[in-house]
């Protein structure tokens, strides 16, 4: 991780990361308990990831990643994306958005701002997204 990387991370743990990460983590438990979101489980821990630390890493899509349809990215995907909506998307969006518009306020603040308002989408739309490095 480069230097500058790790230091708006560090910056970014403070301004709301670990707080939304925390809430990732609170999605990916209840998720693995009902057995059935287990698949949910385990995107919602590689984002809380993610959100810990997004400084020096990027979401992308696995098949513009891999040039490839997978199960994450057709139909399946698209119906597992409205269940991860309706069950977590929503309030994990919201989270994000409440902390980037407190964010906003200060000049310090907004690009930590902006950084919660991307993820707010995959908040939204998780399923089918890859973490690589920046």
């Amino acid at each position: 991780m480069a230097p500058v990387s790790m230091i708006l991370n560090i910056f970014w743990i403070l301004c709301g990361g670990l707080w939304m990460a925390a809430g990732w983590v609170i999605a990916a438990i209840i998720m693995a308990i009902t057995i059935i979101g287990l698949p949910w489980a385990r995107a919602a821990f590689n984002i809380a990831v993610y959100t810990l630390l997004p400084f020096g890493q990027k979401a992308v899509s696995r098949e513009s990643l891999t040039g490839q349809s997978d199960l994450g990215t057709g139909v399946l995907g698209l119906i597992g994306n409205l269940i991860w909506l309706v069950l977590a998307g929503w309030w994990l969006a919201l989270g994000h958005i409440v902390t980037a518009v407190v964010l906003a306020v200060t000049i310090i603040g907004i690009p930590f701002a902006w950084a919660h308002v991307k993820l707010a989408g995959i908040a939204l739309w998780p399923i089918g997204k890859v973490i690589v490095p920046a």
